[in-house]
């Protein structure tokens, strides 16, 4: 080695990120295995190499005894005091044992240990920058798809973008730049593995503090995130400063600001909450849009009776349940919701198969509408039929409708 290969190990380190030390050490270990599968000698050697001139030195490790029995790892202490008088019985002397045709074999050797580990020095690098970054966003450009997986270029690597962890209907399109969120940073044979996910809750949670400077600072905090990717989210938000409103810092000057998330969620609708310690403020506020004529809390059953005018039924519950299920999810109670004038037909708590129940997301019993409720009771003059009425005759009797 010379000193033109110095400076190239020097700017090799420079271009990639990588300590010029780590590749002089990497050389080294490389010669040691080199010098004994091409000398078969003493398995106990050094390589020093000059960090200046580039000169390659092998040195056998021998130590001092008595008497010497293998003379490849041991020499006596008169051998020894020759080199120097201070050697004492137990030490290790280092002999020069540089071959003369060595600087052949460390030069092919080099060559190859230096790609190498260029290689791992770089992949260490991508994985120690993105760990840190699990539960964060990231903006890469989608690259290719490979069985249903969307892998996206960030860069210096890639991420996968598994099918589970896909917007329902969204296409993903060779050039696309998105935001995604980082699951999970694995460490592999082949560099450093990035899952990440475009519907995850903590995506959301992500571009508001992306697109809200008050949450950002911490003025606005996040309390909790409900979401039904590709479709409808809810977020809960508390203001720390009386003066700011937490719900209008999130909306933004004519709705500028949550039309950002709204778009780069391709559409999903997203309803901000104003967040309340009171059960039955939160309740009440999570089930927006609709408006709520009141709310019981059973405190040991963890259960929220709602009240809320029949013309708001089909609103408080959503398309499907929606609305009532991301509410459940939002406040972590079980949501029991009924309408004004079923409550006004019975005396008493109304019976369980009455009431349209949500919890933690899910409906304990499938029901569209308002079909499956028994609307009309003994006394009403209107019924004459067996059939159940649906959402419009129920409403058609409500005044307000």
């Amino acid at each position: 080695m010379n000193h033109e290969f110095i400076e190239a190990l020097e700017q090799i380190g420079k271009e990639k990120g990588v300590s010029k030390e780590i590749l002089y050490e990497a050389i080294e270990a490389a010669l040691i295995s080199a010098y004994k599968k091409n000398f078969n000698t003493s398995p106990n050697v050094n390589v020093h190499i000059d960090r200046e001139t580039g000169q390659i030195k092998v040195f056998s490790c021998l130590t001092v005894v008595d008497e010497v029995k293998d003379p490849q790892q041991e020499i006596s202490l008169e051998e020894a005091r020759e080199h120097s008088s201070k050697y004492q019985m137990g030490d290790v002397v280092e002999i020069e044992v540089t071959p003369k045709n060595f600087g052949r074999i460390a030069a092919q050797t080099a060559k190859q240990v230096v790609i190498q580990r260029i290689r791992e020095a770089e992949r260490e690098i991508i994985f120690k920058e993105y760990v840190d970054r699990e539960d964060d966003i990231i903006t890469g450009i989608v690259q290719r798809t490979d069985q249903k997986n969307v892998i996206i270029d960030l860069g210096k690597t890639e991420a996968v973008l598994p099918p589970s962890e896909q917007m329902p209907g969204e296409a993903y399109r060779q050039g696309d730049r998105i935001k995604a969120y980082v699951v999970e940073v694995k460490k592999t044979t082949k560099g450093p593995q990035i899952m990440v996910s475009r519907t995850h809750p903590g995506l959301l949670k992500r571009l508001f503090e992306l697109e809200v400077p008050e949450i950002f600072d911490g003025t606005v905090e996040i309390q909790t995130v409900a979401r039904e990717a590709g479709q409808r989210s809810k977020i809960a938000v508390f203001s720390r400063k009386e003066e700011v409103d937490s719900v209008g810092s999130c909306v933004g000057p004519k709705g500028a600001r949550v039309q950002t998330i709204v778009n780069e969620l391709k559409g999903e609708k997203i309803d901000i909450i104003k967040y309340s310690e009171d059960p039955k403020e939160f309740v009440s506020n999570s089930l927006s849009p609709a408006k709520v004529t009141s709310v019981e809390i059973k405190e040991d059953e963890r259960v929220a009776n709602v009240i809320v005018p029949d013309y708001q039924l089909s609103l408080a519950i959503g398309k499907e349940g929606q609305n009532a299920r991301l509410a459940a999810k939002l406040t972590g109670w079980k949501i029991d919701i009924t309408c004004e004038s079923q409550v006004e037909d019975f005396s008493g708590d109304l019976p369980e198969e009455e009431k349209l129940s949500f919890f933690a997301g899910e409906e304990e019993e499938e029901k569209e509408g308002i079909e499956d409720f028994e609307g009309i009771k003994e006394g009403k003059e209107d019924e004459e039929t067996d059939e159940l009425p649906d959402l419009e005759v129920v409403e058609s009797d409500d005044e307000e409708k």
